[in-house]
């Protein structure tokens, strides 16, 4: 029986899920966390991060479905999760970029929101971004989105993703310096992305 109040690895919570109720409930919880983070982070670009909810869920019903047959294969649970979240919100942003999406009814009320303005310059910078972040090798963009959009530990990405601290920290590095060049050059040539 694990201490699920002690901090514990998902893979020391998914090894005693299936036979103690309560590292199951830990189990799930986290993943839950951890996948909503990541899904609002992926999707935000298509206006669905009401949808990071619905892909949690999936993820954690894959999880608990997989759970009576994982197997430890030295490989941290966190890449199993990431590999199925990953795929989960693959599959929502082909359906958003796929058709339209039904809008509520006509408000009543005067709506706060940002300006068209303001809501077209944080856009246009959010465009920029995810085109500079583009053209960088996948690698280095899944390792800026879990430690600078998610705000996850270089341990916690590295476990993520399979790979050593270090490597996470040297790749994390060269993707940056890559930006700055890339956004360096932009801004002399007046390139657009």
């Amino acid at each position: 029986m694990v201490e699920v109040d002690a901090p514990t690895t998902l893979s020391d919570l998914a090894r005693s899920a299936a036979h103690d109720g309560a590292a199951r409930d830990a189990l799930l919880g986290r993943v839950r966390d951890l996948v909503v983070r990541y899904a609002r982070v992926r999707l935000g670009r298509f206006g669905a991060e009401d949808t990071a909810q619905d892909v949690a869920q999936e993820v954690c019903m894959a999880v608990l479905t997989a759970l009576p047959t994982y197997e430890h294969r030295g490989a941290p649970f966190e890449a199993f999760v990431y590999t199925v979240a990953a795929r989960k919100v693959a599959d929502v942003q082909r359906t958003a970029m796929r058709g339209p999406t039904p809008v509520a009814d006509v408000p009543d009320a005067v709506d706060d929101a940002p300006t068209p303005e303001a809501a077209a310059i944080v856009s246009d910078e959010a465009g920029l971004a995810l085109a500079l972040m583009g053209r960088l090798p996948e690698q280095q963009r899944e390792i800026l989105t879990l430690r600078v959009a998610l705000g996850m530990s270089t341990e916690e990405t590295a476990a993520s993703l399979g790979m050593t601290p270090g490597a996470v920290r040297v790749a994390q590095h060269r993707a940056l310096a890559r930006l700055r060049t890339m956004l360096s050059e932009r801004a002399g040539t007046g390139e657009q992305p």
